[in-house]
């Protein structure tokens, strides 16, 4: 049997492997193997008999839990399996509680081990009370926005959205006892960062990974914060492709609108916020990262997330209120729609990295290609342009959007000599510019005998 997520190979038998068989209960179950070097040939062990009945007992003593313990022999080596299936509750050896994730043991402390003990107890953390949240501390912008929201998608009673807004909490299952719950707190506080650290949205514009330019962050209730998060992105962050259709300008991001909102709210519905770490953006010319802190679903893998699958957020109670305002489904098509709105517009497929602590997306800009100005004009008129004028040719061709602004940052000049290339382009018949000088663009003219004419 291969070594994977839950099987491990061991030569011979030490009592530290009890801590592995306790991450085993933890996880989905697990099989060790004693008798076995790391690429799974039998060596045997020697005291067989011993182990067979010191191994139960050890198990049994540590953690309180009972393993299938077997005896295997095959051409005269014997080996040992012990199975250990999941736990529905939490499973410690020597007080501290162990975690199979991957091939990697974790051992779970602080937040992770919370919301691994509600796990086992079937408590999500969006809905535990938090009595320091009051009902007038729910904003009541908020909560109107949501009526409209929600009245608008018509997936909820009407008739409650005309309810006082602390008949609607405990409607929307937002409250627990007395108390209003973190869901409540994160949907509609005027800025959840006041009462849970790391209940924001954070992006930065980089040059390259280690330089920073500018950020920004953004707050406010957790219903907002995406909206808020896209205009930020897509009117300071991100340069549209300039194209075309006839007279009819188009602008083209690499991300599409459609596929990052849906990751954006996959993150929020998704997000450990018990772990106080914003999601965080990150943005480049050509590539843009959604990180996460998050976790799949305990049985998942990156296979599953990507196919068809269920839906299981982490947080459902903030995933209902977000359903029924219309932000998102509620049949597990996130991954789906985010890659269809990519294909849609041409762009690759973006990239998904798990692990154990954290789940982030890339999306890519499709690579450009060459530009070769000798296929499209004479080596006449190129061989009576300079080095910078072939530049300008070049990047009009990647986007005749580009103002001499752009231009004159691209090639690292001053905008009094962009606007003197460009004129001698203009005279020499080579670029023409349409409609106005603030909302137009440059067409470049491809008629290679009219231009060679213009150079004789």
């Amino acid at each position: 049997m291969p070594e994977k997520q839950n099987v491990e190979w061991k030569a011979k038998w030490k009592d530290n492997y009890l801590a592995w068989l306790c991450g085993f209960a933890n996880a989905q179950g697990g099989r060790l193997v004693i008798g076995c070097d790391d690429d799974g040939e039998i060596i045997g062990v020697s005291n067989a008999k011993k182990l067979m009945e010191d191994i139960p007992n050890k198990i049994k003593n540590a953690m309180g839990i009972v393993a299938e313990v077997n005896l295997h022999t095959k051409d005269g080596k014997s080996t040992i399996t012990i199975d250990v299936p999941p736990y529905p509750v939490g499973i410690s050896y020597k007080g501290v509680y162990y975690y199979r994730s991957g091939a990697t043991m974790q051992v779970l402390t602080g937040p992770a081990l919370e919301s691994f003990l509600l796990g086992k107890r079937g408590v999500s953390w969006d809905n535990l009370p938090f009595p320091s949240f009051k009902m007038e501390d729910v904003d009541d912008r908020a909560v109107d926005r949501f009526r409209k929201l929600a009245a608008k998608r018509g997936r909820i009673d009407p008739e409650l959205l005309n309810e006082p807004k602390d008949v609607l909490m405990k409607k929307l299952h937002l409250t627990n006892g007395d108390y209003l719950t973190n869901a409540a707190m994160l949907l509609f506080a005027e800025d959840p960062q006041d009462w849970q650290q790391g209940a924001y949205i954070k992006i930065g514009y980089f040059k390259t990974d280690a330089d920073l330019i500018y950020q920004d962050e953004i707050h406010g209730p957790l219903l907002e914060q995406v909206d808020k998060a896209l205009e930020v992105i897509y009117l300071k962050y991100m340069r549209a492709k300039i194209g075309y259709e006839g007279i009819q300008r188009v602008e083209r991001y690499f991300v599409p609108e459609a596929a990052l909102r849906e990751a954006l709210l996959n993150a929020v519905c998704h997000k450990q916020y018990e772990m106080s770490v914003p999601v965080q953006i990150s943005v480049y010319d050509d590539r843009l990262y959604v990180a996460n802190v998050g976790r799949l679903p305990v049985t998942w893998t990156k296979e599953h997330l990507l196919g068809k699958h269920e839906s299981i957020p982490y947080n459902p109670n903030i995933a209902t209120v977000m359903y029924d305002a219309g932000f998102i489904e509620s049949w597990g098509r996130g991954v789906e729609k985010i890659r269809s709105a990519c294909a849609a517009q041409g762009m690759p497929e973006p990239e998904y990295t798990v692990h154990p602590g954290d789940i982030m997306i890339k999306f890519s800009a499709p690579e450009a290609g060459a530009v070769n100005l000798k296929d499209q004009m004479s080596d006449v008129v190129l061989d009576n342009l300079t080095e910078k004028e072939k530049k300008i040719l070049e990047l009009l061709l990647e986007d005749p959007g580009y103002t001499i602004s752009q231009l004159a940052e691209y090639i690292n000049c001053s905008r009094k000599t962009i606007s003197q290339h460009l004129n001698k382009l203009k005279n020499n018949g080579l670029v023409q510019r349409v409609g106005s000088k603030r909302y137009g663009h440059w067409e470049i003219i491809f008629d290679k005998n009219q231009v060679t004419q213009n150079h004789d």
